[in-house]
């Protein structure tokens, strides 16, 4: 039994690890137990959807092949462990992407799967689901179940966000997108309050593929922002592809983010990118990946780890509701710095369980300040009722029970794909068991 923590770094408690390295071995490793178990790739969630505390954990990052990939369709097959940045690096150079990515690319296909991961470009694409064409589908009982959107769509629609508590994800076909390049067109716009920024989402959606905001959640309840937008390009400029990559190096004993830091840290990052020039050309993985070029920078939060509370909430009541949350967090003073805004398209989500919905999605980094960041989570929720949205639970480490059964009305279809041998401290939680 070693410890294990999530990205969340809240907290490390044993787990027994078993490492899948041939796809031949995975039906015997899951049933040579312990039981309960669970598939785990980079860990990358905040919270406990990717800890089994006391149980088994069967590591796919060893899962890391690519199968087969056809340059003149875009067919990709693969293994579960590869990483996302491994499928950008060989595809993008042949003219071929993934059409959705979070804001890491240091997430596993099977994670991202389980997940039904989102991102910049909702309005355009959808959720990473939406382009998987097949999965192989393996349960603790030795059955292999292969589904897609055509074959066992039920089995599909339940293993798409379904938090890996179907079976373990071993081998998944997808579909890439063409692309002209690594280059993308890129303008940041500043804006004042909440009416602006959902006047340029709106102006945004049919020209620009990404569009995403930085919202400065401390800034005197006036909800200023960073309205950034992205579109593919041939353009044959070359600017630098991304600074040098650091490293956190270590755990501060207190979170560097914190009362005293988060105002003039918000006051000067706005201030900085407000300047001229807005519009310039970027590279993907700088645009896409800003995080990435600073590695374990969830150690900043210090040795009590940190909280992400991301919400989504349907278009008639977004606006109020982000605009009480803001008046709530400012109220409060914890505040966020990795506070991010942006609004989700009009589609069908690919999963049961997935979170994506028409409106508009907020999601904050709080550090761990125990009761203090309850209480201010206690009435994040009471909005989040009120408005009728729904909690991420990738990123979730609290969610009340009836948030979640209330914010996911197929989790009752859900439960009966469910595999028995499959467990997390998540699925513990919120549904029992």
């Amino acid at each position: 039994m070693i410890p294990v923590s999530s990205w969340g770094r809240l907290t490390a408690q044993p787990h027994h690890v078993v490492a899948l390295t041939d796809p031949g071995q995975i039906k015997a490793a899951l049933s040579a137990g312990p039981f309960p178990g669970l598939a785990r790739g980079m860990g990358r969630s905040y919270g406990d959807v990717c800890l089994n505390p006391d149980g088994t954990l069967w590591s796919t990052t060893a899962l890391d092949h690519l199968i087969a990939f056809d340059a003149g369709t875009g067919r990709l097959v693969c293994e579960a462990g590869v990483l996302l940045r491994d499928i950008q690096r060989l595809a993008i150079p042949r003219g071929w992407s993934l059409p959705v990515t979070p804001g890491t690319q240091m997430v596993t296909v099977g994670g991202a799967i389980a997940n039904d991961v989102h991102g910049k470009n909702h309005h355009r694409c959808g959720t990473f689901g939406d382009h998987v064409r097949n999965i192989t589908l393996i349960r603790t009982d030795g059955e292999i179940i292969h589904c897609g959107p055509a074959a066992n769509p039920e089995w599909f629609a339940a293993t798409v966000g379904g938090l890996g508590l179907t079976g373990v994800i071993a081998q998944a076909e997808i579909q890439l997108r063409p692309v002209a390049g690594p280059w993308l067109d890129t303008e940041t716009i500043p804006f004042q309050d909440l009416d602006q920024f959902f006047q340029l989402s709106a102006e945004s959606e049919a020209d620009w593929e990404y569009t995403v905001s930085w919202i400065d959640c401390v800034a005197e309840l006036s909800g200023r922002g960073l309205f950034m937008r992205g579109v593919g390009t041939a353009s044959t400029q070359r600017p630098p592809r991304k600074g040098r990559s650091l490293t956190m190096p270590i755990v501060p004993p207190v979170s560097l983010v914190n009362r005293l830091t988060l105002r003039p840290f918000n006051k000067a990052y706005y201030y900085l990118k407000s300047r001229p020039p807005h519009r310039t050309t970027a590279h993907y993985e700088s645009f896409f990946y800003p995080l990435d070029n600073l590695h374990e920078w969830n150690r900043m939060y210090g040795p009590k780890g940190f909280f992400q509370y991301q919400s989504v909430f349907p278009p008639e009541s977004g606006r109020e509701a982000v605009q009480a949350m803001l008046k709530d967090i400012a109220c409060s003073g914890e505040g966020s710095f990795l506070a991010v805004l942006k609004t989700f398209g009009d589609w069908t989500a690919a999963g049961m369980l997935s979170f994506p919905q028409p409106g508009v999605t907020l999601a904050l980094d709080f550090p761990n300040n125990g009761a203090r960041t309850a209480g201010l989570f206690e009435r994040l929720d009471a909005i989040v009722r009120e408005a009728k949205g729904r909690i991420y639970p990738a990123k979730d480490a609290r969610m009340p029970r009836d948030l979640f059964e209330t914010g996911y009305p197929r989790l009752g279809e859900f439960l009966t794909y469910r595999d028995p041998g499959i467990s997390s401290a998540l699925s513990r939680r919120l549904m029992g068991s």
